[in-house]
């Protein structure tokens, strides 16, 4: 089942940070660790999700992708740290 998701992929930690949104993480985050496209990710190694959150409806994906895009970096920080403080990489949790 496709559930709207916001998410940050991330270089290593306090490393380089990527947000997101897609409707099927698995398939997304798969597609950043493979490097399938050319992309932001890509280009800084943005392998690991180290967090995520889902929504309801896409529009509220979007709206709090387009918020956290706009946060301070510490603020990001903080949201991962909040969750996931060793900044392990939760793609294999989804599995």
């Amino acid at each position: 089942m496709k559930e709207p998701v916001v998410y940050i992929m991330a270089s290593a930690r306090n490393g380089t940070l990527y947000v997101g949104v897609t409707s099927d993480l698995v398939k997304r985050v798969h597609e950043h660790k493979s490097d399938a496209v050319d992309s932001f990710t890509k280009k800084y190694g943005a392998h690991m999700l180290v967090w995520f959150e889902q929504h309801p409806t896409m529009e509220s994906a979007i709206l709090r992708e387009k918020a956290i895009k706009e946060w301070k970096r510490e603020w990001k920080l903080a949201l991962i740290e909040k969750s996931n403080p060793y900044w392990r990489d939760l793609y294999c949790d989804l599995l």
